[in-house]
């Protein structure tokens, strides 16, 4: 933590403002809810913001360059919530995803606008879950026999003998809202050797943690609602496409739940302006834009057919057909926006470029979602940096493509799994 003077400290501890080395969500160390250099700034919903070491750490990393002099000179802050910081299922790169944990840290950190992924449980309650059927690998199901035995695929233990991986798959679909509420939320990780339900729940990455999965809580979409609201941050809802057949229970359609989605903020009172539903699913982004165009307007458009043989073409290609559709703003991967010119430089896609030719906004996925980016280069390459990982190879590099991203590409705000490290970024560079 950044702050100025002996004195400050001092005083900060004399007036109980200060516990271990963190400044009070309610005022700043000089006691007028403005902060002057420690990291942590006034009044924003119910937490201040707090960065905490990892941003400094990775400008500190970084090759010298006329880049890491301007964000070296931002240290002492202050830091506020921004926008362009958008928390991917919170705080992720540590924390449970899409649990209360993790959204309140990834708001503590600066996320403007925090993202619940949305699907539905059998009761056809919505809840926040990155995909219907991740329970067995986000969720300690397998540890409650009467819900484990629910579960779409049972557990079968993995056969050493012969090499085959444990198998199983539970869905939110599988069970009611209070079934769904009894689980807690755990680091995405699974161990395909295991032989036990309990052993299959290990295998957290090196790089994460698993010190804050003991009270993983779930959130129900209009408790996220509601959560977010006293946070005081905006709302990124991804209507997540169904594991099961739709319609779902035979009466249950695809256009019912993604209305149902933009129901659930009108009964809250909350700002259309607020709100920016997204969807892999191209139909649904053009069902809120002809029927709820408050929220349409709004609405992002996730691209991942650049994943598929011949997609990157054809999506750089359709960049006037989705305005001309009224999309206003477009979600692809980091990679598919960067490459490398000739001189091995970071700049802007030829996507990025068609893109900003169509009048496309253009927003992106997902920082602090890898391992060491010294790694970058693989084999295989990390998924996030492939275009530009020949010239990774450092930490420090995650501020050197956030730059490109910002200044070059021009996106609008970035999804990171660790939002302090964008918060830094945008307040340094006086991004909103």
């Amino acid at each position: 933590m950044h702050l100025r003077n002996t004195a400050v400290v001092v005083a900060a501890y004399a007036s109980g403002l200060l516990a271990l080395g963190c400044a009070s969500a309610a005022n700043g160390p000089d006691g007028d809810g403005t902060d002057h250099g420690n990291g942590s700034s006034g009044n924003h919903g119910s937490q201040g913001v707090q960065l905490g070491p990892r941003p400094f750490y990775l400008v500190n990393d970084m090759t010298d360059s006329r880049l890491k002099r301007q964000l070296q000179r931002c240290e002492n802050g202050p830091f506020r919530r921004t926008d362009f910081s958008i928390g991917h299922r919170g705080a992720a790169l540590q924390f449970p995803e899409h649990t209360r944990q993790s959204y309140e840290a990834g708001a503590r950190m600066g996320a403007g606008i925090l993202e619940c992924d949305v699907t539905f449980t059998n009761d056809r309650t919505l809840v926040c879950r990155h995909s219907q059927c991740d329970l067995h690998t986000t969720t300690n199901i397998l540890t409650i026999p009467e819900l484990a035995a629910k579960c779409s695929v049972p557990f079968t233990p993995a056969d050493p003998t012969t090499g085959t991986p444990a198998r199983v798959q539970c869905c939110t679909s599988d069970l009611t809202l209070a079934e769904f509420k009894r689980l807690r939320g755990k680091m995405d990780a699974f161990n395909p050797l295991a032989t036990t339900p309990a052993a299959y729940l290990q295998g957290t990455a090196s790089w994460r943690t698993d010190l804050y999965s003991a009270s993983g809580t779930l959130l129900t979409h209009a408790e996220s609602i509601q959560l977010f609201r006293k946070l005081g941050t905006k709302f990124t809802p991804e209507l997540k496409a169904p594991s099961v057949q739709m319609p779902f229970q035979g009466d249950y359609t695809q256009e019912q739940y993604a209305q149902q989605m933009i129901d659930e903020y009108k009964a809250a009172g909350i700002d259309p302006r607020k709100v920016y539903p997204q969807s892999f699913n191209r139909n649904d982004v053009l069902y809120w834009i002809a029927k709820e165009p408050r929220f349409g307007r709004q609405a992002v458009f996730l691209d991942e057919r650049v994943d598929v043989p011949g997609g990157y073409e054809a999506a750089v290609a359709s960049m006037p057909e989705l305005s001309s559709q009224g999309v206003k703003t477009i979600a692809p991967p980091m990679w598919a926006l960067l490459e490398l010119d000739r001189d091995q430089h970071i700049v802007p896609s030829r996507y990025a470029e068609a893109a900003k030719a169509a009048g496309l906004d253009i927003i992106t996925w997902t920082l602090e979602r890898s391992g060491l980016l010294r790694d970058a280069a693989g084999p295989p390459p990390t998924y996030y940096y492939q275009s530009i990982a020949a010239v990774i190879d450092n930490e420090g590099d995650m501020y050197t493509v956030l730059d490109v991203l910002a200044r070059d590409v021009g996106v609008l705000g970035i999804f990171s799994d660790w939002p302090a490290t964008v918060t830094y970024y945008a307040n340094c560079m006086g991004l909103k």
